[in-house]
């Protein structure tokens, strides 16, 4: 194939799918691969927006446990996302990919503030676009980011790239080697069994409006564009 199937996407990569096999930090060859593959994407037309989550720099749910008020931990988060935002556009930035961040939290003098038209039209001139800081409102995991901003920007898909996961399983497959993975599931059947694809508040902004996601893993060069061509990978989640 040599079509997309979608015009818009997000893509929605977890702060661990950054640190590689490391658990912690940014890894520089995982930064590098993902920008090679976003831009097998870009070069088929589609335009790609992005969220990226904290995880491997910060949690504020740990910060939280350890003592910590959780809004200063879940803005502690929040900047931990700005640190992969921008490092990820540096590496696709690197590769000829133009590319912006957009923060909920403003600081102009690295990033863009967030707003809506304006991160739509660098959509349309074939820009990438990295949302950053979440909502800007602790509470809010950067999974609701991710089903927010696809609402906003009338995305047609979001895209869940997984470093430690091919898809959405009955078990965790690390644990039951007899967890069956599931091709297809509705939002719905996903909570009703608790599966914990992502959170209730985003799964919930998902089947409201109508977006579809799949969830696949990243560590198989490829995979993004396979998805957006197309081909059957992973978990597709959709509708009621």
């Amino acid at each position: 194939m040599t079509t997309a199937c979608y015009r818009r996407i997000v893509l929605k990569l977890s702060g661990e799918a950054l640190s590689g096999k490391n658990g912690f930090g940014i890894e520089p060859k995982v930064i590098q691969s993902i920008a090679n593959q976003v831009k097998e994407v870009a070069e088929l037309g589609v335009e790609i927006a992005i969220v990226v989550g904290g995880g491997n720099i910060w949690r504020g749910k740990i910060g939280s446990e350890m003592g910590m008020d959780r809004a200063t931990a879940d803005y502690m988060g929040m900047l931990a996302t700005i640190m992969n935002a921008l490092a990820l556009q540096d590496g696709l930035e690197n590769i000829g990919i133009p590319t912006r961040v957009q923060t909920s939290i403003e600081m102009r003098q690295v990033a863009e503030p967030y707003i809506r038209r304006k991160a739509i039209r660098h959509l349309e001139k074939k820009r990438v676009v990295i949302f950053a800081a979440g909502t800007g409102n602790p509470f809010f995991s950067t999974d609701t980011t991710a089903a927010l901003r696809a609402a906003e920007i009338e995305a047609e898909v979001i895209l869940m790239a997984k470093n430690n996961v091919d898809g959405v399983y009955t078990e965790d497959p690390k644990l039951n080697k007899n967890a069956t993975k599931y091709e297809q599931l509705s939002y719905m059947e996903m909570l009703n069994e608790g599966l914990g694809v992502m959170d209730s508040t985003a799964s919930t902004l998902c089947m409201d409006n109508d977006i579809p996601l799949v969830v696949f893993s990243i560590m198989e060069e490829g995979n993004i564009k396979r998805v957006v061509q197309g081909e059957v990978i992973g978990t597709t989640i959709r509708g009621k």
